[in-house]
């Protein structure tokens, strides 16, 4: 079973800067934790992040879901230059509801010179219709808030004109 989760807004910067700010900047500036979701506070083996085909390994804090360091693997799975990522978030080192791997994207398309509409998509596989209902939840109501709370970041680092870690 899958489930599709979509949060859009509007960034007032350039198509390169919102295209590229969430992937090649920081990570643990956008993914700061939140209630079950812990802090990101490293990536290792990061060599051709930002490629199709690249990857890297995610540390966390210890919360109370993950016992902090190596929580996941994320990796790139198609980069449209100034449109489009999308990425896969997988090897998860905790139990989590019986999801298995989860997709993200990054869609960018230029309003005019200072103004970027973004949207968000999170696909999030699991196993076991056991666990439907709180899959859905988890999905539709966790995630979707955290997904807002990861747009709010990112802007931030649009704002501040963040440096980019990766080409």
């Amino acid at each position: 079973m899958q489930f599709n989760i979509k949060v859009k807004t509007i960034y007032n910067c350039n198509l390169e800067r919102a295209f590229k700010t969430p992937m090649l900047c920081d990570v643990t500036k956008i993914h700061t934790g939140f209630g079950l979701m812990p802090k990101i506070v490293s990536v290792s083996d990061d060599k051709a992040w930002g490629k199709p085909g690249g990857s890297k390994k995610v540390y966390a804090e210890k919360s109370i879901v993950q016992k902090g360091g190596y929580v996941s693997l994320d990796k790139v799975l198609e980069r449209v230059e100034n449109h489009y990522w999308k990425i896969e978030v997988s090897d998860f080192q905790a139990w989590m509801l019986g999801f298995y791997k989860f997709e993200g994207e990054w869609q960018t398309n230029k309003i005019d010179d200072h103004r970027t509409e973004i949207v968000y998509t999170y696909t999030l596989f699991a196993k076991g219709v056991l666990y439907y209902p709180f899959c859905w939840m988890f999905a539709h109501l966790f995630w979707k808030i955290y997904m807002k709370k990861v747009l709010k970041n990112v802007w931030h680092l649009v704002k501040s004109a963040e440096p980019y870690m990766y080409p």
